[in-house]
């Protein structure tokens, strides 16, 4: 299956609702999207084809110099960017090494299903917080509901809800 289309009804990943329910939205800082996204937003297309999402950066969000960020596309398409740019952030450098591999992957190449698998497979989260710390916000990975108000009801950054 191609990441671009749905297994049930392989139509491309723009056209089915769904993907656009629960948008993941929170804040980063200038140098954190600076690093993954380029100097002026270079590999922002990049990493958007490559992942299969749309992401809008809106840097002039908050006087505090901080990015507010948001992703629609499939799920897993979602789960994974965050899992990379929770990595890239980490203070430990084994998964801030990871991260710039995730990266310079998204960067260079369509993500496969594989790779969305292996990144699920990755253990839980042990306690880095130096990137939580440098992000804030609504970020909601888990299956959306009907009504569309239900992504209000979405709060608080949880690393633990990547491996739902």
């Amino acid at each position: 299956m191609d990441m671009g289309t749905s297994a049930l009804s392989k139509k491309p990943w723009w056209t089915l609702p769904e993907n656009f329910h629960a948008p993941m939205v929170f804040h980063m800082e200038e140098d954190q999207e600076e690093l993954i996204f380029g100097h002026g937003d270079t590999y922002l297309r990049c990493i958007e084809v490559h992942s299969h999402t749309l992401i809008q950066l809106e840097s002039w969000f908050t006087a505090t110099g901080q990015t507010r960020v948001t992703v629609v596309g499939p799920h897993r398409a979602r789960q994974w960017l965050l899992h990379m740019f929770c990595c890239v952030g980490s203070q430990d450098s084994r998964r801030h090494d990871q991260g710039l591999e995730m990266l310079e992957r998204v960067r260079s190449q369509p993500l496969t299903n594989h790779d969305l698998v292996a990144s699920i497979s990755v253990p839980p989260y042990t306690g880095d917080l130096s990137f939580a710390s440098r992000i804030s916000g609504n970020i909601c990975l888990r299956v959306p509901q009907p009504s569309p108000y239900q992504v209000i009801g979405c709060s608080g950054f949880h690393l633990s809800s990547l491996y739902l």
